[in-house]
């Protein structure tokens, strides 16, 4: 009998949230972001849902490699590009294109050149308009267009693109300042461009180029600080559910978990969920982080451990086990659980074990276009 953890993935969800990208920047290719393994979602499935993107972004060749082979045929971005020069013939064999962000990038797309090329390469060629992570400086960028423009390994014309440090903030001033660095660039290059990540789509008009990458809202969480996905008429994707397999009845002063943190201030009955650390549930929870058990929403006790953890029933007295416990999802935001445990929901569902089975649905009938 298998434990009662499972993630449903709902795959009519995707799609929804998918169409609100195109929505929010109707002239825009949509490239999909499913790096991480589709953000802890699942890598093939994702993109095979994906029907109407227009192509997808991934880490690493390791990623981009196992979407060709599973018969994956629209254009896929290698976001870091490539690590070493032995890479680019399997880069030109699968039909990749890079992101280009380093001058050692360059030089080997140079010898390649010089070495006879029979499949020249699509290329983006990444700015630090001020993230500071990758990517050319503004100042640099001409040269190395120049460069990439003159490279017979290269597709002309390449791509210019950028990456958005704090568009997820609208209060914060650098993202404007980011979108001025790189609109000077573009009448030098007259090249397509590629700016907005999910909060560019969704909230900054000036991001809108080309082509749009959108990223954690595919999977039904809000770019914005202090928002959920519903007010950006997302869907949840990602549902964590779980059961009760214990119900105890519990004193006052009885201590509940590991390490003795938390004391049961009355009698009162305290149920187990079949979930943990193991199974990707973040350990840092903190006691009163939200879980819903039978659609009711209940708090956290004690510490999470490998395995399991502890609520508080006192809301649900005629709860039994085998109740449905949802962890986050469906009625409860990733977003909420994410904050009642300092992290984001990136980190959660990206963190979600690989012994939790992904129950894959497709509801098309039970979602609007919103």
């Amino acid at each position: 009998m298998n434990r009662a953890v499972h993630a449903v993935i709902d795959l009519a969800a995707l799609r929804h949230n998918l169409k609100r990208a195109r929505t929010a920047n109707a002239g825009a290719k949509q490239y999909a972001v499913i790096k991480a393994d589709g953000y802890g979602h699942g890598l093939v499935p994702v993109a095979r849902a994906m029907t109407e993107a227009d192509g997808f972004a991934v880490a690493s060749l390791e990623e981009a490699v196992l979407l060709r082979e599973a018969g994956i045929t629209p254009p896929i971005l290698l976001l870091e590009g490539f690590f070493q020069a032995d890479e680019l013939p399997l880069i030109q064999h699968h039909q990749l294109a890079i992101v280009v962000h380093h001058v050692a990038q360059v030089d080997a797309l140079e010898a390649l050149s010089a070495s006879g090329v029979e499949t020249p390469l699509p290329v983006w060629l990444k700015v630090d308009t001020g993230m500071h992570r990758l990517g050319f400086s503004v100042e640099e960028t001409p040269l190395i267009w120049d460069r990439l423009s003159a490279c017979a390994a290269v597709v002309q014309s390449p791509r210019l693109m950028t990456h958005l440090a704090c568009a997820d903030d609208f209060q914060h001033p650098a993202t404007l300042e980011q979108l001025a660095r790189f609109n000077k660039l573009l009448p030098e290059t007259d090249a397509e461009c590629s700016v907005a990540n999910s909060a560019g789509i969704l909230g900054w008009m000036g991001s809108h180029g080309d082509i749009d990458r959108p990223g954690i809202m595919l999977y039904g969480v809000s770019p914005f600080i202090g928002e959920t996905g519903a007010k950006r008429h997302l869907l949840p994707v990602m549902t964590l559910r779980s059961e009760l397999i214990a119900l105890n009845a519990c004193r006052e002063g009885d201590a509940v978990g590991y390490g003795a943190t938390w004391y049961c201030p009355e009698d009162m009955p305290v149920g187990v969920v079949a979930i943990g650390y193991g199974d990707g549930y973040p350990r840092h929870a903190p006691a009163g982080t939200p879980v819903l058990v039978n659609g009711v929403e209940v708090p956290l006790i004690g510490r999470v451990s490998m395995d399991m953890i502890c609520v508080d029933l006192r809301k649900l007295p005629n709860a039994k086990v085998g109740d449905a416990v949802i962890l986050w999802g469906e009625g409860l935001p990733a977003e909420t659980v994410a904050v009642a445990a300092s992290t984001i929901a990136y980190d959660l569902f990206c963190g979600v074990a690989g012994r939790v089975p992904r129950q894959y649905v497709d509801g098309e009938d039970q979602h609007g276009e919103g």
